[in-house]
Order: C-alpha cells, then structure tokens, then sequence
C-alpha cells in the first residue's frame, strides 16, 4: 500500500469519527466495571465554538479517552443550557427583524417562536465539538428544558418552598433595563469606567443656607427623601433636624444622622434615595423614610421624574445636569473614574432596583458545601481556588431566582388574590387550585387563579446537571443514577465557580446526600499576545473551525493543551496549532521512514540492541511520569513528556541509532521492536491526538474488527534501567560535542572521523557502539594522555580527542581563531565601557542594561572557547 507523502488530516479526521460512531464506541450502559463520568459544563443554546470551549473540551476528551483505555465505563454527557436571558434577546432580536414585537405576542406564540430558534440553531456548538473529535456519548445528550428535566426543576422549587428555603419579597435587586428582568450579583459585571462626579447644593429650608453633596447620578435626585450627616461630625451638628429643599423638585426632605456617612468621603453629606441604591435602602429602612421610584422597567424615567418623564436614564442625566447649572444648583463637575455593573448577557448599565422577587435562603442549605471542599472531600485544581471559593462561601447572600422573561422554566406559582401572600406553590393547576381552596378558606375558579409570569434563573436549572442527566430526582432509585453518580471530574472556568460549581455542591448534598463530582479542575482564561482575553467582540479570537481546516483537529489539541496548566491563563498564538501539526507530521514521517526499511535475518547490530533496550527504559520511566502527571491534573505536563518522548527520543533519537545504512536492510528483531514501540507511542498520544494515532495504528498492522485503537488497553509501564539512561544521557552528551565541532569546522556528518579517549571511569564504554554509530566514527582508541593537533572537549571528566587530520590546514586555523579572538576581545572591551558609564546604568531602561549584561557574559564564554581551541592548535 502506498503511503501518502503527507499527513491528510481532514480525510483521516472525517474517517475515524464516522467509524468510532458507527461502533458506537462512545456510549455507555452500567455494567460491572469501574465508572469514569464527566458531564459537560453545557454550553447555551445561543453558542458557537469559541477558544474557551476548545480548551475546556480538549481536555475533558482527553481524560475520558484515557480512562475509556484503562479499562474504565467511560461516559462522558454532553448537553445544552437553554439560557433564558440569551436566548430569549436572540429571539426578540429575530423577531424584530421580521417586524414582530414581543409585546405584540401571547406567551405560547413566543414560545413558538423561541423552540423553532432552539431546534435550528440550538445543535451548532454540538456538531462543531465533533469535529474537534470530542468522545461524547451523543445517544444521552440533554437539554435543559427536556420535559423529565424541567420536571426536576419544578421539584426542587417545590420541596425548597416546603422546607422553607424559598421565600417572596421586596428585596432591591440588580436590573437589567434592556432584557427588563431581575439578575443575580453572579450575572452582573463591574467595570471601570470615566464619569462624572456632579456636585449639587441643596438649601436648608427656611434660611439662606446651603449643603453640597456629590453623586454621579444626578437624575436620582428626584429620588431623594433624606440628606444624612454622620453623628460625630460638628461641621453638621446644627442643621440635624431642619430641612433641606430637593433641587428641582422642591420637596422638603429631613436632616439625619448615621455612622454609615464617611465624615472625609466628599463634603461628608450623602443624599439618600432608599429606591435607587442598596445602601440607601438599608439606610432607609433605619430610619424609617419614603421610598421614591423615579424609573419605569425599561430604564425611561416615570411620573415620579416630573418634566422628565418618559426620558431615559442616561439622557435624562445630561438634562437635569444642564436645568441644574442654568438654576445655579451646580457647584462644580469634576472628571471620576468608578466602578459600575453591568449585565453578563446584554451589557446594560444596571439599576438597583426594588422588585417583588422569589429567593433562595442560601445560608443553611450552603453549609455543607462549605465543609466538604475545604476538607478534601471534593478537590479542586489547582488547590489554592478553595480559597476564592471560601471567601464566596463564607459571604454567600440569598439568591434571586426569579426572572422576567418567557423563555425558561415557569414559576410554579399560583396566585388567586389582592394580597401578595395570596398564593400557593404547586405542580400543576389541579394540586395548585386544591391547595388555594384551602388556604382561601374558600371555593377558588380556574379563572381566578394565575401562574406566576416569571421564570427560573438559568442557573436554578444548571446546578442540578450531574443528577438530572441521569434522572436522579424524578427517579431517585434508578439504575443510572445509582452507578454514574457521583461523577468523576468536573472541567470548567474559574469565572463560574459561584454561578455553577458551588450551586452544584450545594444541589448535590441538598438532595442526593452526595457529592455530585470528585475533582474539579479549573482551566484558565484563554488570551491574546497582548494579555487580553479573547473575545468576538475585541475581534481578538479566531475561528475553531478554521483552525482545525487549517492545522488539523490534533494540532489544535496540542495547541490548545501545550502551555495552560491548571489555573493559569493561556496566552494563545496560532504559532501553538502550527507546531501542533509539525507534531503530527512528525509522526507521519517517522512511521514512513520505517515503513521504508527492508528486513532480512541479520543479526541486530550491537548499537541497535542497545538502542532498544535504553528506548524501553527511557518509554517506562516516561510513562511512570506521564501516570503521575495526569493522577494530579497536569495535563499539560502529560502532553509536553509525550510530545518529547516521541520527538526527542523516539525521532531523534531512537530511530537514527537503529537507522540502517543506505540502502541496507534492518534486522527483524530491531524492526519488530520498532513497530512495538511505535503502537505503544500511539496508545500514549491517543488522548491528545485521537486521529493521526488511530491511523497509524492501523497502518502499523493488521487488525481485526474491534481492535482499534480508541479501545486498546493503556500500556503499562514496566522496569526502568537507571544506569543505562544515566549511560546513555553522557553518551548523547558525547554525540552533541562531536556533532558541534563538525558543525564549528565545517566538517560534514558523513566525513568519518577518529575519535581518541582518555581513559576515565565515568566513561560508560558498553555505550560506545552507539557513540561509533550516531558520531560516524571509523576508529575509537582508548589513550593514556592528551592528544596534540586535535580537537577536544570534557564530558563527566573523560577527555575526548578528534585528530584533525588531513583536512585541517593548522597554520590556517590558528590565524583564523587569532583574529575571531581578537575581535571578541575588542568587543568585550567595548561593552565594559558602556556598562562602567554610571549615568548609563543608572538611566537606561532595566531591560536595556540586561542585554548589554548578557553581551559581556557572552563574549567572555566564547574568549574562553578560543583560548582553549588556540591551545589545543600550538
């Protein structure tokens, strides 16, 4: 068979998926081995690939293909989040662009709108992880809105409410104006930006004087109900109890005290609008005062904004800012830089908001998830995330559940009065109008009783993934459930360790009792050259799927996995898929170059018998630290030793010491052992690079239905002969010396040279076939002192010697290192001058004088070299 000249990734790619699905080699079934689960981190509906789900999911293939070759049930879930504010913007966005408004359909018309999107558009990111070659068993794919799902969902909402843990209330909460819905502290995004900072007087009613106070939001002023000073501040101490007038509104609002007040924060005065700030609120509530809410859902000021009614927020401020300088209530207006949030998903400015909500009492039910991460029960990697993750724990607040929208899983939540304690939590109408009737003391009509508008927070439906994927709430007792969960490890992003890792703890020990994952790992953030995170809004990140078209789904792998240990960010350059596919075209040349070689029955060469023993060890002692690696999650460091062992030692190594001469045949025995060691290698990349090792293995030999590669067993690591790696280490060391002076006196590899060595017991003699083949080396003499008119050089204190024979012109060679002598002396001198220069050192940047360092050390190194070649030639 004829084997291509290069590796055709996108044919090889396209084949061994297709075959892997049709022995349906992904999917799993309980039976009596050992469980190795993973569930996806699900990715929204809304999504296509992007670099972080590359990373995230190059890694959860790689363990769960490693563990599917230990012999382990390998089941890895993938699925889909619905993400409710996401989906439903991108819906309303579609809708909009065919003229239809949202306000203008019912409930089940949007939601016939909203499935039809999902269903088109909702598999993409699926079908792109394919072609990155993710091992997922497709047959259990779930989705967050599946009926048994959203039964789960329902569930839990309803046995929280029973046991207390969900309550309704007006609680200030973050708004998003723009997707008008109530968001979690988890889903707002702080960022620094340039404002304002407007200073405003208010007059003391009833005299002439006046109070300045600072805001940045000069529209909530019409929002003010009190001007609070702190007690201990005597600038102040006469004016507590008067009445300031509010600007523009001309209402009279009281003079309190509160230790709350920073007495040097600004003028030591705080206007307090209890509707439009959680401070104020809190405040507020304290001392009893009104609560003015100046806007409307959408961000537009309502009634209560007086002239400005109508006019968005951030319009509004630049009016009432212009109608507050033209009265003469501006002071001043100075530049400031402060932190606002903004919404995750539609990157609105957000409002504190009072809003009727529903909450989860998150105190108690956190508890345990506290306590069985800081004990080691569940681990995270990298370690030192318990301490974020404690920090949250330790401040967890109660959680807002409920959002405005359709999209997501409803409420179940009945209501059938005036009061707002006129309802009941229920599964269905029927259970929901019994339970009314009885808390009503009355007969309640279907018409009168309404199911709550709002749905669920996403994440109200995410943190149950590892149990509902496999039923575990709606079927508690089956089979599944019982042997997949708990699950193995959880890969995903330190930015949604609040959001979904901890809220899965919590779930996991609130209703299974359990754990619901072993370990956690934490990939980094994946970022450009200049540090920046990659984003399709910076237009800093490249397209996935033009890459794997590019540099072959493996290369990608390596791309992705090459420099990102747990935790930490990866500064990523497509130059690290390059390299990727130079790996796998390594590969492929290394297995045409074998397969080229003849084989007769010879007798193995003694330079090859010993090549092959030292390539078992070194194979052994690699794969010992390649177990090691990936038992404590460093899977980038499992990546780096089996991409050196393959290309340093196999490759460069390994195979040029059992190469044989042109045009001659290999012994069997060293090529039976080659092609052991090339399906052993295969084994160990096959996590990183599933495609090219599949080919390869079936090109290796023949193979009967079934024996693929995806399925063979992990090799096991056997002895490792230490003194024959340290022997060979100095060899090669040798070998680097000899090839370095051929390449320093432009002697070609296939010159045969003699080589003389002082004898010395760190010299490991048994080595020197190797060292006769690999150095090309007619004539090896042991001698008992120094070699005139040759070269030389020291390995472990054994002296070699390399006569320079015929083809050195000695005369010649000693003018040529004189004058190269010379003039690194000359430049040396040169550097030392710039460097004694005082003002130099002490005004150059830091990173100038280093290199100019580095010079001199340079130049000295190769003085030193010269001098002792100058030697060597008198």
């Amino acid at each position: 068979m004829e084997i291509p000249k290069t590796y055709e990734s996108q044919k090889s790619e396209e084949k061994w998926y297709k075959h892997w699905m049709e022995k349906n080699y992904f999917h799993s079934e309980p039976d009596d081995r050992e469980p190795y689960t993973i569930v996806i981190p699900p990715p929204n509906v809304t999504g296509v690939l992007h670099m972080g789900h590359m990373l995230n999911n190059t890694i959860q293939d790689v363990l769960i293909r490693r563990a599917r070759m230990q012999g382990k049930n390998a089941c890895w879930v993938p699925g889909t989040d619905h993400a409710s504010i996401a989906t439903e913007a991108k819906v309303v966005n579609k809708l909009r662009g065919e003229g239809i408004k949202k306000s203008d359909l019912t409930r089940d018309e949007f939601m016939e709108h909203a499935w039809e999107w999902k269903e088109k558009h909702g598999g993409i990111i699926l079908d792109q992880l394919k072609k990155l070659g993710a091992s997922c068993d497709w047959e259990r794919t779930s989705f967050t809105m599946d009926e048994s799902y959203a039964e789960s969902v329902e569930d839990i909402f309803i046995d929280l409410y029973k046991k207390g843990k969900i309550y309704r209330g007006v609680r200030m909460v973050n708004w998003d104006p723009s997707a008008k819905t109530a968001l979690s502290d988890e889903e707002v995004i702080h960022k620094e930006v340039n404002s304002k900072l407007y200073n405003v007087r208010y007059q003391i009613e009833g005299t002439d004087e006046w109070l300045t106070i600072a805001t940045t939001r000069p529209e909530t002023i019409l929002g003010d109900t009190a001007i609070c000073v702190n007690p201990n501040d005597v600038r102040y101490v006469n004016l507590v109890g008067k009445k300031a007038i509010v600007p523009i509104s001309n209402r009279a609002i009281p003079i309190i005290q509160d230790d709350y007040v920073d007495m040097e924060f600004g003028t030591g005065c705080l206007k307090i609008t209890p509707a439009h700030d959680v401070n104020d609120h809190e405040m507020g509530e304290r001392h009893n005062l009104e609560v003015i809410d100046i806007l409307n859902s959408d961000g537009t000021l309502n009634e209560k904004g007086l002239h400005y009614e109508g006019m968005d927020r951030f319009e509004a401020r630049k009016a009432i800012a212009k109608e507050l300088e033209e009265k003469d209530f501006m002071v001043k207006v100075e530049d400031h830089i402060n932190k606002l949030g903004f919404s995750e998903r539609t990157d609105a400015v957000i409002e504190p908001r009072l809003s009727l909500q529903w909450f989860v009492d998150m105190k108690n039910i956190s508890e345990p998830a506290l306590e069985h991460v800081m004990n080691g029960d569940i681990k995270f990697y990298p370690d030192n995330m318990k301490n974020t993750y404690r920090h949250w724990m330790e401040n967890i607040k109660d959680w807002c559940i409920s959002r405005q929208l359709w999209w997501g899983h409803r409420i179940p939540a009945w209501y059938f009065g005036e009061d707002e304690n006129d309802f009941v939590v229920a599964k269905t109408q029927e259970e929901a109008l019994k339970l009314a009737n009885e808390k009503a003391g009355r007969v309640i009509t279907e018409v009168e009783l309404k199911q709550d508008e709002d749905v669920l927070d996403t994440w109200f439906s995410s943190w149950l993934w590892p149990i509902s994927v496999f039923d575990g709430l709606t079927n508690p007792n089956n089979e599944e459930i019982k042997y997949y969960y708990p699950t193995n490890d959880i890969v995903t992003a330190p930015e949604i360790m609040f959001f979904w890792v901890a809220r899965m703890i919590i779930a996991g020990y609130e209703w299974m009792d359990e754990k619901p994952f072993k370990n956690v790992y934490y990939t980094g953030i994946v970022r450009d050259k200049l540090g920046r995170k990659m984003s399709k809004s910076l237009g800093n990140s490249p397209d996935p799927i033009k890459l794997i078209e590019d540099f072959g789904a493996d290369g990608v792998r390596i791309g992705m996995l090459v420099s990102s240990p747990a935790g930490n960010d990866l500064p990523f350059d497509t130059s690290q898929c390059e390299q990727g596919r130079n790996f796998t075209n390594k590969i492929w040349n290394a297995f045409r170059l074998v397969s080229s070689w003849e084989v007769a029955e010879i007798e193995q060469p003694k330079s090859s018998a010993i090549a092959v023993d030292w390539f078992e060890s070194k194979l052994n002692e690699t794969l010992i630290h390649i177990n090691d690696q990936f038992e404590k999650f460093r899977i980038s460091d499992a990546l780096m030793a089996s991409y050196k062992l393959v290309w340093d030692d196999f490759c460069s190594w390994y195979l040029e010491m059992i190469k044989p001469a042109y045009q001659q045949p290999i012994d069997a025995k060293t090529k039976a052992q080659t092609i052991a060691f090339f399906e052993k290698l295969m084994k160990i990349i096959h996590p990183f690079t599933p495609f090219i090792s599949e080919e390869i293995w079936h090109l290796l030999g023949d193979r009967k239905e079934g024996e693929d590669i995806i399925v063979a067993t992990w090799p096991e690591a056997g002895k490792v002969d230490e003194t024959l790696l340290n022997n060979f280490k100095t060899t090669s060391e040798v070998i680097s010396n000899i090839r370095n002076i051929r390449k320093q006196n432009n002697i070609a590899n296939k010159i045969e040279i003699e080589l003389g060595i002082v004898k010395s017991s760190n010299h490991p003699e048994q080595m020197d076939p190797v060292l006769v083949k690999m150095a090309n080396v007619s004539a090896l003499s042991y001698i008992d002192e120094k070699m005139a008119n040759a070269f030389s050089f020291i390995v472990k204190n054994t002296s070699f010697y390399i006569p320079f024979g015929d083809t050195v012109d000695v005369e010649a060679e000693i003018a040529k290192v004189k004058e190269e002598l010379e003039y690194t002396k000359g430049f040396m001198k040169s550097v030392q001058k710039k460097l004694g220069n005082e003002r130099f050192v002490n005004n150059a940047p830091e990173a100038v004088v280093a290199i100019e360092k580095k010079k001199l050390a340079d130049a000295q190194e190769k003085i030193n070299i010269l001098e002792e070649k100058m030697k060597n030639l008198g």
